[in-house]
């Protein structure tokens, strides 16, 4: 199973219903556990409703398009700005859509939070279409993903961190 794109459709709708931090840095001024998404800028629907999503489980995402830090074109100064907020960032999350998987940004993200983040704090958050299309490049299966599956004691519908190629994870949510 995978993270439905009507959900995050759904979810992105609901951005009066949770405070997002207004900047990486208040988030982490807070305390707060923060994420860097790696997304395509034609995904920002999908991206609110993941971030939405995320909030409602304690964690603020980071949108490069919600910094007004950052330049408006693309150049240098965006990639050093990208890298240091992958860097300081708990975790980075790979959205992984149509859009992303064919971008030129994506691939390069990815590869730097490779080297700056690890395994351990890598996720993949892979989408299906309704139809059952899913998207995802052979590359992002070496991670962790967000993922929808069983909960093993309860048998309930979970949100979980789960291991690259197992049916196994960590919880974040009854759903």
């Amino acid at each position: 199973m995978t993270i439905k794109i009507r959900e995050l459709k759904q979810a992105a709708k609901r951005s009066g219903s949770v405070a997002i931090a207004k900047s990486f840095n208040e988030a982490s001024d807070k305390k707060l556990k923060t994420a860097f998404l790696c997304h395509s800028h034609l995904d920002q629907e999908l991206a609110k409703g993941l971030q939405i999503f995320l909030k409602e489980q304690g964690l603020d995402l980071y949108i490069d398009w919600e910094d007004s830090t950052m330049p408006s074109e693309p150049n240098n100064a965006t990639a050093d700005q990208i890298k240091n907020k992958i860097n300081e960032s708990d975790l980075f999350l790979f959205l992984a859509t149509n859009n992303s998987t064919r971008s030129r940004w994506c691939p390069w993200e990815i590869g730097v939070a490779d080297q700056l983040k690890g395994y351990e704090n890598i996720i993949i958050v892979p989408t299906m279409e309704d139809n059952g299309t899913w998207y995802g490049n052979e590359y992002l299966q070496l991670y962790k993903r967000l993922d929808e599956g069983k909960h093993n004691l309860t048998g309930k519908d979970i949100i979980g961190v789960f291991e690259a190629g197992t049916a196994s994870g960590k919880w974040i949510k009854y759903i």
